[in-house]
């Protein structure tokens, strides 16, 4: 795929929205929740223990977006896993890191970028999870010569290279939009170029402020992509030289999101809400400097995607930090995090066990 079919696949993804889908009939979709292993990370867990601690929750599925938290890759292993799992009534999904080896977030602790996604795709397989969850880098990997393009160029190579594989083993690739590397449109066009038929999108609301988008016009976008997701609230605030974004619990922030959890039943059916609370920290945008919009590729970002994140900035206000002064009591500060969010999606409609059927 060269640059310019890129660039142009990309503008068109930016120019067409989907259409409204219906709700089933017989009443509104059941969106299940899950746990996303990251929205606890600081108990330094393995995967028995943020199964017990999913199950006791009474959510729906686990995420184990990392593959850090497992303690053995054997086939033995990773059955006794997907036992507990099952006895706790939780669906797994499965991810790992970054597996572009252009980007400075990947490591080369699994092998090559090829190797490291293969064993995803045969950790998801053997846990029973539809998707193998990756993603390219971050928002560094927007500035110098060529921007995010040649990443996504080198991730596209990547996973063709894993493409057999993954169809062998009946698993679709999951795509992040992870720590403001892409846009909507920019994941989107990614997408279509690798294979909708086998690469869809995990989307994430948070990282989608990084890059300023309104996650409702994100979602609108990824929708219909969309196989897995990683999901928390933000406050966005107006700042000096543009705005502020600070994750939250959901229900805490600017986002709506009762209509979030509408539209993705709507758009996604049958993909699970997986909370993954990240707070505590703010990171300015600070988009009305020319240099920041031509630095990191947003200089051609259209207009109306800005002015509809720059709305959601004005119903914001400024929200104080936080910083744990022990382990524990940032432990205590994550799960308080995620259990809040539980509780607002329940309100929603959202959840299976635990909820309403």
């Amino acid at each position: 795929m060269n640059r310019r079919r890129f660039l142009q696949t990309s503008a068109a993804a930016a120019a067409t929205l989907p259409a409204v889908s219906t709700f089933a009939q017989g009443g509104p979709l059941k969106v299940r929740i899950g746990l996303d292993h990251f929205a606890v990370r600081s108990t330094g867990w393995k995967a028995p223990q943020f199964i017990e601690y999913a199950g006791a929750q009474k959510v729906d599925t686990l995420f184990l977006s990392e593959l850090l938290p497992f303690e053995s890759f054997e086939d033995a292993y990773l059955k006794g896993l997907k036992e507990q799992a099952d006895r706790a009534g939780l669906a797994l999904y499965v991810g790992t890191s970054s597996v572009c080896p252009t980007s400075a977030r990947f490591k080369d602790t699994f092998g090559t970028a090829e190797e490291h996604l293969a064993l995803c795709i045969r950790v998801a397989k053997a846990l029973g999870s539809p998707v193998a969850r990756c993603y390219l880098g971050s928002n560094d990997d927007r500035k110098g010569d060529g921007g995010i393009q040649r990443h996504i160029e080198s991730l596209l190579k990547v996973f063709q290279g894993c493409k057999s594989r993954a169809h062998d083993a009946g698993i679709r690739i999951s795509i992040e939009n992870h720590a403001g590397d892409m846009q909507s449109h920019e994941l989107k066009a990614l997408i279509e170029a690798a294979g909708k038929d086998w690469v869809g999108a995990n989307i994430d609301p948070g990282n989608a402020t990084w890059v300023m988008e309104d996650p409702l016009r994100h979602l609108e976008v990824l929708g219909p992509y969309v196989n897995c997701s990683s999901v928390r609230d933000s406050m966005i605030w107006e700042s000096e030289n543009g705005a502020t974004v600070q994750w939250t619990a959901i229900g805490e922030g600017i986002v709506d999101f009762k209509a979030y959890t509408k539209r993705f039943a709507e758009l996604c059916p049958g993909v699970p809400l997986n909370i993954e609370t990240i707070s505590g920290f703010a990171k300015p945008l600070p988009f009305k400097k020319p240099e920041f919009l031509k630095d990191l590729g947003y200089d051609k970002m259209p207009a109306e995607d800005l002015a509809a994140f720059e709305a959601l900035a004005k119903k914001g206000k400024p929200i104080p930090p936080f910083k744990a002064p022990n382990k524990e009591a940032d432990i205590a500060y994550q799960k308080g995090e995620f259990e809040r969010s539980v509780a607002a999606l329940r309100t929603y409609g959202a959840g299976v066990n635990g909820g309403a059927r």
